[in-house]
């Protein structure tokens, strides 16, 4: 069997699967009717007047700042297992790493991009 005949046999099971999977999602599903089904609601409460409001951009600012140093500090867990392995050049590497992070924080920080207004 040559690669491109495998690849042909993978790649039509996983499409066949998604079908049969989306196909069996299709015909099992439960179905409502209600028109209430399309209705916006909170924590089951219905809403009053416009659904739709704008935030300000500083909710947004402040949500990608955090998603953004979570995810650098995840970086960290992994180096943290094996640093006694790595050895210096590791330490100086996540120093460094750090040292960014340490900077884009106290940046943020100086622009006020953390404080609620």
């Amino acid at each position: 069997m040559t690669n491109l005949t495998l690849f042909v046999v993978v790649f039509l099971t996983g499409v066949a699967l998604v079908a049969a999977a989306l196909a069996i999602a299709q015909l099992t599903a439960p179905r409502s009717f209600n028109p209430q089904k399309g209705e916006p609601y909170e924590c089951g409460i219905p809403t009053r007047g416009e659904s739709w409001m704008q935030f300000r951009v500083g909710y947004y600012l402040f949500a990608i700042l955090f998603l953004m140093f979570d995810v650098e500090t995840v970086f960290l867990f992994p180096w943290a297992v094996l640093v006694r392995d790595l050895g210096a050049s590791a330490l100086i590497s996540v120093s460094f790493f750090f040292a960014v992070l340490v900077l884009g924080l106290a940046y943020a920080w100086k622009k006020g991009a953390l404080e609620w207004k």
